[in-house]
């Protein structure tokens, strides 16, 4: 076909421009859009086939009903109160600390990335967080700031942490032994070299007193409700990952039952936490997936394959610690999830060694902590803060993501080529 080329400068140019919306945000037009318009640009031009944009919306079937289930219960614990009472206590636990309070972030944000995966951490968490930090009068963003980066750097812990791992690994999912094996002690160094370079980075946000003489409100039937069906969901998603089934329709379910339990328990309609939830978000997801299926088209899978092949037959160290770098700094133009589509597209296309999976797993979920569009749990979470009344800028989470991003990611690579026999 004649003019390839020009067709791929302007599919690559279509795509570009889209995910600098999303990132810029101009004029306030929602993320959301720029992602659709941008992929309807594709379909409209004739540079994607329109069944082609059907089948890669329906790649993201799966992630569309795990969300939608996250972001369901997250609207149904906002609204029980579940929040403001975890808030009260988590400031009382911190007894007047601002860097307890923190510590105390990245404990809880770990452990619901980890059982629950980094997007509960964006959706659901996040909001906790904010109202404990208000309530205890203290500045919000480093508390903030701490929920986005732990949601990217524990999110390698379990095969359930972070669902960019099961589009990278598809069949090839290791055994849960196996991921622990390979992936445990890469990923407390991500979460501890995250946790201190972050620390250090707001020292001087983090030295006034808090309050922490606050009341602790009394928690509704339904909040109950909502804070045992977080514990049954997570372990619906951990019972989904050892019996190797998709985790969406499960997720969805589960949260689904909890959401009508508490619901009919107050003899209330569905209508306004539904109303309520933050659904732009599935039309931002297909519309990434859309634009990644045209880069798909220009040949850039196949090439990736060949190119991962080749350094690994030949450099198989220096061709992961190469990987792991580019692609968590490719992450930032493209967003995680698109460009885990496209890596485990390569990598499950050809034949590569334990380390090189391992580093591109640890790239998708590691190098997102650089921008505020590196992970589709960085651009929850910041839906979640603007919910709240905050905001963050794209320069101001860079400020902080360059720091922190190169740190853990390098301290998790090095883990993982050492334990390889590196």
């Amino acid at each position: 076909m004649s003019g390839v080329p020009a067709a791929y400068l302007a599919i690559w140019s279509i795509a570009i421009v889209s995910v600098a919306g999303v990132i810029v945000r101009p004029w306030q037009i929602p993320e959301a859009a720029w992602a659709v318009g941008g992929a309807c640009l594709l379909v409209v031009s004739g540079l994607l086939p329109w069944h082609d944009a059907i089948r890669a919306v329906g790649k993201g079937f799966d992630v569309y009903l795990f969300l939608a289930g996250m972001m369901l219960l997250s609207e149904l614990a906002r609204r029980e109160g579940l929040f403001d009472f975890l808030a009260a206590h988590a400031v009382r636990l911190a007894r007047g600390s601002p860097r307890r309070l923190f510590l105390l972030t990245y404990v809880i944000g770990t452990v619901v990335t980890v059982f629950m995966s980094n997007d509960a951490t964006a959706v659901v968490l996040t909001p906790a967080v904010y109202a404990a930090a208000r309530k205890a009068r203290a500045d919000t963003l480093p508390y903030l700031f701490a929920c986005a980066f732990i949601a990217n750097a524990a999110s390698f812990a379990l095969p359930i942490s972070n669902p960019a791992n099961l589009v990278i690994f598809g069949r090839h999912m290791p055994l849960l032994l196996q991921w622990l094996a390979q992936f445990s002690v890469p990923s407390v160094l991500a979460i501890v070299a995250t946790f201190v370079v972050h620390r250090w980075i707001e020292r001087d946000h983090l030295g006034a007193g808090i309050d922490s003489g606050i009341a602790v409100p009394a928690l509704s039937r339904g909040g109950a409700i909502t804070g045992y069906g977080i514990v049954f969901v997570a372990f619906a998603l951990l019972v989904a990952s050892f019996g190797g089934v998709a985790l969406g329709l499960p997720t969805l379910l589960a949260t689904g039952a909890v959401a009508m339990v508490a619901l009919v328990a107050k003899r209330e309609a569905p209508w306004a936490t539904l109303r309520h939830v933050s659904w732009g978000v599935l039309l931002l997801v297909a519309g990434l997936f859309v634009l990644v299926q045209g880069l798909q088209d220009t040949g850039v899978v196949a090439r990736l394959a060949t190119l991962l092949q080749s350094g690994a037959r030949i450099a198989p160290d220096a061709t992961a610690w190469s990987a792991g770098v580019a692609l968590a700094l490719a992450c930032n133009l493209v967003n995680n999830l698109p460009l885990g589509l496209i890596a485990g597209s390569a990598v499950n296309s050809v034949h590569v060694d334990p380390l090189l999976r391992g580093a591109v797993t640890i790239a998708i979920d590691v190098g997102p902590n650089l921008s505020v569009t590196g992970s589709l749990a960085t651009i929850l979470w910041l839906t979640a803060i603007r919910r709240e009344g905050e905001d963050v800028s794209a320069l101001s989470f860079l400020r902080r993501g360059a720091l922190v991003m190169p740190v853990a990611l390098l301290a998790a690579l090095a883990a993982l080529w050492l334990m390889q026999g590196g």
